[in-house]
């Protein structure tokens, strides 16, 4: 590892994380809550975040002691094959991701400047965005440090004010809900969005100054931007049924400022997916320029989000959390537990017994979502799965598959 890279620091992380967070799949995400009541859907979300934030900053501790990004690191546990299924299936989300993202700030985009120029052109709106995106992940590593300093105090300033947009009906702070969404789903759609970056904290811990300041920066920067996002998509939900951050900012006659909001939230969120699935994909061919395919990635989320429909939240985040609680749940136990191995092993291609386990969780999700759990499926999932592992893994240490060297 290059250590002259490492030069992001705790208010770095905090601002990439803050930024992240300010999106607005979190605050509709948020507003599904609604029908817990204000109390029980805060409670839900400050549980759900600590929860999911302390399981985030753990996979980015990884990324800085290995200077691994997240995916790679994958092949502590499962070696070189089983780090390129869950490459592939990684670069999968976070297109699917980028591309989420683009189409709904670009709609929330047109529904803004239809009102305000009487302009009417999603299209072109999802090609800005995607642009911009681009522009950030052009900027590089150090460049983004700067951009996002900047965009995150405009992000704060733009972010009271939807606050006070959605605060103002005091009424909101005394309603019981209507019942129709369980505590322990509640938990689940909160500590899930947490979960979806897991996959990439790594990518950008590897280049903190310092550990602390990787894990700090990260849990201040997330929890706090994702806990304000999901709170103010509950209460608009509640106050006027409607949580799209576009419709809250045209009635309260924000203008161009609702315009900005949208725009820079999603590319402060968007472009940590499309360049993580650049940083992915070189697992796979491990030639190409970082910086090139990155922006390959976000030129390809923009041409999906123009095409394809993608708008299935809940079921999305899921399908995230089946795969990845279980996978994360094997290598955080590997890393922090049982420290038989902490750094990829030379020769190792796959680990059977370790996949076996990782079939075994994604099967338990599945369960403990029909099951309604108190604390939702993924921190049950993560825990049995860990167990598993501990349990079974001197009984599957031999399950592996190892590279054939030639003497020469």
């Amino acid at each position: 590892m290059n250590k002259s890279n490492n030069n992001l620091t705790l208010l770095s992380f905090a601002a990439l994380w803050f930024g992240a967070a300010v999106s607005i799949a979190e605050i509709l995400t948020g507003g599904l809550l609604a029908p817990l009541g204000f109390k029980n859907g805060i409670i839900a979300i400050i549980i759900g975040h600590i929860i999911g934030t302390l399981i985030l900053v753990a996979g980015g501790i990884i990324g800085t002691e290995t200077g691994l990004p997240s995916i790679a690191s994958t092949g502590i546990s499962f070696g070189k094959y089983g780090a390129y299924v869950f490459s592939v299936l990684n670069v999968l989300q976070l297109l699917g991701w980028t591309a989420v993202m683009i189409i709904s700030g670009a709609r929330s985009v047109n529904e803004i400047a239809k009102v305000l120029w009487s302009f009417d052109n999603i299209y072109l709106w999802s090609a800005v965005i995607g642009g911009l995106i681009c522009l950030w992940i052009f900027f590089g590593n150090v460049g983004v440090k700067k951009l996002n300093l900047i965009a995150v105090v405009l992000l704060f300033i733009l972010t009271v004010m939807l606050s006070a947009v959605v605060f103002k009906n005091s009424e909101l702070f005394s309603s019981s809900g209507d019942g129709t969404l369980s505590f322990g789903s509640a938990i689940e759609l909160n500590v899930i969005m947490p979960l979806s970056w897991l996959p990439l904290i790594a990518d950008y811990t590897r280049f903190a100054k310092r550990k602390g300041d990787a894990v700090t920066g990260s849990f201040l920067g997330y929890f706090t931007g994702s806990t304000w996002m999901y709170t103010i998509g509950l209460g608009a939900a509640i106050a006027s049924g409607n949580s799209d951050p576009g419709a809250m900012m045209l009635s309260a006659n924000l203008g161009f400022t609702a315009l900005g909001i949208v725009i820079l939230s999603t590319v402060t969120t968007t472009f940590l997916d499309a360049n993580s699935a650049g940083v992915t994909f070189l697992n796979l061919f491990p030639k190409l320029n970082e910086r090139k395919t990155a922006l390959g990635m976000g030129a390809a989320g923009t041409l999906i989000a123009v095409i394809v429909p993608i708008e299935q939240y809940q079921n999305f985040l899921y399908a995230i959390g089946s795969v990845f609680a279980p996978l994360f749940a094997i290598l955080l136990t590997e890393y922090f537990v049982l420290k038989k191995s902490r750094k990829l092993q030379e020769g190792l291609l796959a680990n059977w017994g370790a996949s076996a386990v990782w079939v075994a969780g994604v099967i338990m999700y599945y369960q403990f979502i029909k099951l309604d759990f108190v604390l939702g499926a993924t921190v049950p999932v993560m825990i049995i799965t860990g167990l598993l592992y501990c349990l079974s893994w001197r009984w599957t240490e031999s399950w592996i598959l190892l590279e054939k060297h030639r003497n020469c």
